[in-house]
């Protein structure tokens, strides 16, 4: 069997990596939640919360924003962290699983909370790769 390598990006390459596919994976990532919320919707799961509808186009809105927050987030840390893909690796797991708190505490039933804990794992788990892999390992010391 044969393996391909691909090399690390350091420095501007990475950060003009991060700028180019970031943005193709929150469209990714915001369409995928949309699937969550049609198939979601489709099974007869009443997302509503306080007895109010969340629409579709509601799951992309607030993907797109929680996800925007995120590439600015891999930027600032690609520019200043020591160890910029570890420490945004972190920290958006970090943010992820605190993004559940209000899916839990939400006055809705347990299927509404379960589909959207599953958008907040969908998007997480397509973003936080893109970012973190156009982020460099290290930063140059300079």
């Amino acid at each position: 069997m044969t393996t391909t390598s691909v090399p690390h990006q350091h420095g501007a390459r990475a950060t003009h990596s991060l700028w180019r596919y970031g943005p193709i994976a929150i469209a990714a990532a915001a369409a995928a939640t949309a699937l969550v919320a049609a198939t979601a919707r489709a099974a007869d799961v009443p997302l509503t919360i306080d007895g109010e509808q969340i629409p579709v186009a509601g799951f992309v809105t607030m993907t797109v924003l929680a996800c925007s927050i995120g590439l600015l987030l891999a930027g600032a840390l690609g520019r200043w962290a020591p160890q910029p893909r570890a420490t945004f690796t972190w920290a958006a797991v970090a943010l992820t699983v605190a993004s559940f708190i209000p899916s839990f505490t939400a006055d809705t039933d347990t299927a509404t909370k379960v589909v959207l804990v599953t958008a907040h794992v969908v998007a997480a788990a397509i973003v936080i790769p893109v970012f973190a892999r156009s982020l460099p390992p290290r930063r140059p010391n300079r």
